[in-house]
This record gives structure tokens, C-alpha cells and sequence, in this order.
């Protein structure tokens, strides 16, 4: 009879079964996936950057790149222009904050209507959503032509009804009131489609309770629909925010920063010293600056709404 064998597993290898490799077969076909969008991040965004960053250094003039270091001076500049610090940042961070709350403001409340049931709403969800087919400088350059102090659409309208012409452009606040009526109208779709999909998201009971208690409309807004929408208005007010400051399309194509640089943002102002004033090291500055300053702004917005929504809870 055949003596028989013990074959005994070592217990190391129970307790510790060998590890899959790093880049195995399924790791590297994950990594060629996205090669392609990582070579495109590097070569158009953080290429650029770098180079921007490089050129706010050093002395870097269009006609005359001599490229030598000069440390900090274009940022001393920049931050000692009195240009930049009493026109240009107050007309930004004015330009931001009222576009934002205005288009969250209407983007709720259609929204709130789109959210009902009622005869032709696909049709006017459709009539709503259509400035978001529309390029903002199309959009932009529509909008100067019926704001034009001669042949515009709204000074006919003005004289039809007896009041005089305005020179709608021609004057700082006028002129500042038609850019943010564009990117307002541009943007309030965009709000209310994603304020439309929160809505559409919420649990049913809460409100289904509130009817059955009798709550009105404005109860049920207040301390039902609000709070439970506020981390959507959060993600909306931040990213939008973010883009309304470093808008470029809409207030070069309407006024180019005039009239007398009166209505300059941020954005067009390291525009002009960069290509106009042939000087991209200072452009760069500037737009360095500029994105330290929204990069701080959207920490601050972000924590103080977050913070919002903590305490509604």
C-alpha cells in the first residue's frame, strides 16, 4: 500500500496571496484611454500656463522679446495701476455678482414654472432653452445692434412711444446695463435647466405631505423646495461664478471695454496690455493675478454657501 503524503501550505502564503501587478494589462489599457485627453490638457492648458507664468518674469514685449528676468515688476505694476485696481476689479467683481444673482434669481423661477404641468410647456421649455444655440458673440453682436443710439431697434421703439433716443453706449452705466442684460439672457437658460433637473430629483413624500397638511405655495417653496435645492444652486452659483469673472466675448463685442475704459473687466484689460500694448509679459501678469484672485473668490463663495447649506440642514 502506497505510504501517503502530507502536503502542507505555508500559512505566509494564505495570509498574504500575492499582489496584482501595478500596470498590469487592464492598467495600461486604462492609461491608453486616456492619453489622448491628458496629452490635450498638457499641450493646451498647462503648457500655456507655464509659459504665461514664465513670460509675467521676465521682459517680454511683442516687438522687442528680450526675455530677461525682471522678478516681480510687472506684477507691481499691475497692482499699483490705478486703472486696474479702481476700474477694472470693482467692474468685475460687480459684473460677476450681479449677473450671478440675477440669472439664478430667473433660472429658478422658470424652472419652477417648467417644473408644472400645463398645456405647451414643451413648446415654451423649447423657447427658453433657445439662447443656449446661440454664440455669445452672435449673441452679443445682436445685441449692439438693437442697442444703437441711431438705427437700433430700441431707440425706434423709444421714439414710437415719445420718449427720446438714448445713447445707450455711450455712456458707462447704460453701457454696463446692456452687457449684463446679454449675458444675462445667455445664461439664465443654463440655470434654470440645471435648477429644472433638481427639481425633477427631489423625493415626492416631503411635498406629498405638505398637501396633505395643507401648506401653501410659498411654505412649501420656503422650507421645502429651497432647502433641498441648495446644494444644486451651490454647483451652479460656483462654476458660473468662476466663468462671469474672466468673460472676455460679450463686453469686447459690445463696447470693448468703453467708453474711456469704463466698463473694462478684467479679462480685457490683460487682453490690451498684452496685444495692444505689445507687452505680453504684463498681460501675463495681469492674468496671473487674476486667476489668484478667482481662485480665492471661489474658496471664499464655496465655503460661505456650503456653510448654507450645512445650517439648513
Amino acid at each position: 500500500m502506497p505510504q501517503e503524503t502530507d502536503v502542507t501550505i505555508p500559512v505566509a502564503d494564505l495570509d498574504h496571496p500575492p499582489k496584482p501587478p501595478v500596470f498590469g494589462e487592464r492598467q495600461r489599457f486604462m492609461l491608453l484611454l486616456i492619453a489622448p485627453a491628458v496629452a490635450a490638457l498638457i499641450f493646451f492648458q498647462i503648457v500655456p500656463i507655464l509659459t504665461g507664468a514664465n513670460a509675467s518674469f521676465r521682459d517680454w514685449s511683442l516687438h522687442d522679446p528680450k526675455l530677461t528676468w525682471v522678478g516681480l515688476k510687472h506684477y507691481i505694476y499691475v497692482l499699483t495701476d490705478p486703472g486696474f485696481i479702481w476700474v477694472v476689479m470693482p467692474n468685475t467683481i460687480f459684473f460677476m455678482v450681479v449677473s450671478v444673482a440675477a440669472s439664478l434669481v430667473l433660472g429658478l423661477g422658470l424652472a419652477l414654472i417648467l417644473n408644472q404641468k400645463f398645456p405647451g410647456r414643451g413648446l415654451l421649455q423649447t423657447i427658453i432653452l433657445l439662447p443656449l444655440m446661440v454664440a455669445p458673440v452672435v449673441a452679443a453682436i445682436m445685441i449692439r445692434w438693437m442697442f444703437n443710439d441711431q438705427f437700433g431697434i430700441v431707440n425706434v421703439v423709444f421714439e414710437a412711444i415719445g420718449l427720446p433716443p438714448q445713447p445707450w453706449l455711450a455712456q458707462r452705466w447704460s453701457a454696463f446695463s446692456v452687457i449684463l442684460l446679454a449675458d444675462i439672457w445667455l445664461w439664465t437658460p443654463w440655470f434654470a435647466l440645471l435648477l429644472l433637473a433638481g427639481l425633477q430629483s427631489l423625493p415626492k413624500e416631503p411635498f406629498e405631505a405638505a398637501a396633505i397638511d395643507g401648506a401653501t405655495r410659498w411654505r412649501v417653496f420656503r422650507y421645502l423646495t429651497l432647502p433641498m435645492l441648495r446644494s444644486v444652486m451651490v454647483v451652479c452659483i460656483v462654476i458660473r461664478s468662476i466663468d462671469a469673472f474672466r468673460t472676455f466675448d460679450i463686453v469686447w463685442t459690445i463696447s470693448a471695454g468703453g467708453p474711456a475704459r469704463s466698463t473694462e473687466l478684467f479679462s480685457i484689460y490683460a487682453y490690451i496690455e498684452a496685444f495692444q500694448s505689445m507687452n505680453f509679459a504684463r498681460g501675463s501678469a495681469a492674468a496671473m493675478i487674476g486667476a489668484a484672485v478667482i481662485v480665492v473668490l471661489a474658496m471664499i463663495i464655496f465655503r460661505v454657501l456650503n456653510r448654507w447649506v450645512e445650517v439648513s440642514k
